[in-house]
């Protein structure tokens, strides 16, 4: 049985999470579960209440373990138990992923260096610190190592992973399950396509939280180990 673990965690963002969780759901003799370090109720990003399925310390190894992100993933940086179970089960897991932010997790842990890695666009520029090579793509897949671009990109990042854990045919069959067929009704989803004005605004939003990010990042970066994955 295929053994995947997500992180869930205080001010996550909702879709990070749900997005990977319904298509490894509907893997053939998969387990899911939602991994943190208690079995309290966590809050996620706009209040949503999740329920954790497994603490941190009971899990020694996934076949699978997913990061996702939201600016949760900020306070988290540094928090050495947390970067400590990313290193601990990363080191043993046939694939790491992230979905969104939750790849500066990934950097912090160590298990980024030398990859190429995606994330959301307002913080590629930060994979840098972690001696990663930011890829803008919906995902990026090097090594054992398949991190998703923001948000919407998890089930992209999922799908695709289904065809590695299994077969093609099994993920195309999720796909049409949960008729993954996106026809947004603007193109206003990267900055690469959206008005300016709309992109600046967004950076106008993200600029205190992001500045606030950017200075944790840099000291997990100073405190990085070498990367076990190596």
């Amino acid at each position: 049985m295929t053994h995947i673990g997500l992180l869930l965690f205080p001010q996550l963002t909702v879709l990070d999470l749900i997005g990977p969780y319904e298509v490894f759901c509907r893997l053939p003799d998969t387990r899911v579960d939602l991994i943190w370090h208690t079995l309290d109720t966590v809050t996620t990003e706009h209040g949503l209440p999740l329920q954790p399925t497994q603490r941190c310390a009971d899990i020694d190894r996934l076949d699978v373990l997913c990061i996702p992100g939201g600016f949760g993933v900020t306070p988290l940086l540094n928090d050495a138990p947390t970067i400590d179970f990313i290193r601990r089960v990363g080191a043993k897991s046939r694939f790491v992923t992230s979905v969104c932010s939750g790849a500066l997790l990934l950097g912090a842990a160590g298990l980024l260096q030398g990859r190429r890695a995606a994330t959301h666009w307002a913080s590629m520029d930060m994979l840098a610190d972690f001696g990663a090579t930011p890829i803008d793509e919906r995902f990026v897949h090097d090594g054992p190592v398949v991190t998703g671009g923001g948000v919407t990109a998890g089930i992209d990042f999922a799908l695709y992973l289904a065809a590695q854990l299994q077969n093609q045919d099994t993920a195309e069959a999720i796909q049409l399950g949960i008729e993954y067929n996106p026809a947004p009704p603007f193109d206003a989803g990267h900055p690469s396509h959206a008005r300016a004005a709309l992109v600046a605004a967004a950076r106008e939003r993200m600029r205190e939280p992001q500045a606030r990010r950017r200075t944790l990042v840099q000291q997990a970066a100073q405190a990085m180990r070498p990367n076990p994955l190596s």
